[in-house]
């Protein structure tokens, strides 16, 4: 590291030139000094100089650990199953602390921009194919290389189904693409919301979990993590595919997470203004934040499982799923997910998928493509579907334990 920024290291060299290098940096938290990035680069434009890995949910926190030590949860979730529009007025019955707290989150915030967020989901519906490759395959896989969100998914009740758990974080995915996403007759706020009260009762819950140690989980540096493992990172390795993004598309794209972000609880001091600020503090927490856990490795096989299950019946695609994975992440990542290498597959994906990319992009003819990436362009077009699909019908509910057993 004496000869390289922490930048430089990450964006070059493997895959998609995100997190391939990650293993310059020793693991989970090796980086302890204080929060350097400066608020400045912030949507807000200056901050309250916290640092983020000390500061979680106040609004939302005491309020799911009262709602859960009074029994609320079941009705809560009873009452809130068929809220599912932006515009639709709360269910009679809920508690009123509750109602007071969703009328005020729900509420977008007053830098939001109607024309920036229509290019985003225009960008949404050009590039969906990629954006779904690396927002929810890369980082589902980056996600289990990260120990606190490792095992805050795993200890907590999600990870005893890891199939659904997936499908109610990518209900996310789903809601963010329409245009009217955010709009009256959209449903990203409402998954939004629900999932910051999600959020607040996990970190309630495993408090209490002989399994759990260390601070709280979910805290605003955790939630930053996960925000840079799906829009830095996908940004990162759409402009090192080549991917054609105007600078309309970039900003909307970016515009859109913005929003996802704040909507979920994040502080507008800590979410990015800029894609260099956003680069420059993905660069600052993800290596800090990064290392291998047993509890990453079983479900990164869990997922990669999956993944082949639907691609082949049987799995009989699993090497190909495993070079995928680890052309996405990089060796370092696929390592400490206990990713084993392929010989015959690593070498072709390497090659084939940025000639697919460049196909699709117009930048290269038919010929020079080579027949395996099109096996690859299907199994992207089976996840896709899949995922999408998942999204549209998949319900998001408040916990109200932790993993059985």
């Amino acid at each position: 590291m004496a000869e390289l920024s922490r930048r430089e290291v990450l964006i070059s060299g493997t895959a998609l030139g995100a997190l391939g290098a990650l293993g310059v940096a020793a693991p989970a938290q090796a980086d302890s000094g204080d929060w350097t990035w400066p608020a400045s680069g912030s949507i807000a434009g200056s901050g309250s100089g916290a640092d983020p890995r000390w500061v979680w949910d106040d609004e939302a926190d005491p309020l799911l650990a009262s709602l859960l030590d009074r029994g609320a949860v079941p009705e809560v979730n009873r009452l809130l199953h068929d809220w599912t529009r932006n515009d639709q007025p709360l269910p009679a019955g809920l508690p009123e602390d509750l109602r007071v707290f969703i009328e005020r989150a729900r509420q977008l915030p007053a830098w939001a921009d109607p024309a920036k967020l229509d290019a985003g989901a225009r960008f949404h519906a050009l590039k969906g194919n990629y954006i779904v490759v690396l927002t929810i395959v890369g980082a589902g896989m980056l996600a289990t290389a990260i120990p606190k969100e490792a095992r805050a998914v795993y200890y907590s009740a999600g990870g005893a189904d890891l199939k659904d758990r997936i499908a109610k974080t990518n209900i996310l995915a789903y809601a963010v693409r329409p245009q009217n996403a955010w709009g009256a007759g959209g449903t990203a706020v409402v998954e939004a919301v629900k999932t910051r009260l999600v959020h607040a009762a996990v970190r309630h819950l495993l408090k209490s979990s002989p399994h759990w140690s260390g601070p709280i989980p979910i805290s605003q540096e955790d939630m930053l993590v996960t925000w840079h493992t799906l829009a830095t990172y996908s940004m990162r390795g759409m402009r090192d595919w080549k991917v054609r993004i105007s600078a309309a598309e970039a900003e909307g794209y970016l515009h859109s997470v913005q929003m996802l972000g704040h909507m979920l609880g994040i502080r507008d001091e800590f979410l990015p203004a800029t894609w260099d600020s956003s680069y420059a503090q993905s660069d600052l927490v993800l290596p800090r934040n990064m290392g291998p856990t047993r509890e990453g490795v079983e479900l990164n096989g869990i997922l990669r499982d999956m993944l082949a299950e639907l691609t082949s019946p049987g799995g009989i695609d699993k090497p190909l799923v495993n070079a995928f994975a680890r052309y996405l992440t990089g060796n370092q990542v696929a390592d400490w997910n206990g990713i084993r290498r392929e010989p015959v597959w690593d070498p072709v994906v390497k090659t084939a998928w940025p000639l697919l990319v460049r196909f699709r992009e117009g930048l290269i003819g038919l010929p020079l493509v080579p027949a395996a990436a099109w096996l690859l362009d299907e199994m992207v077009k089976k996840w896709t579907t899949y995922y999408l699909t998942r999204g549209a019908q998949t319900k998001i509910v408040i916990p109200t334990g932790n993993r059985p057993g």
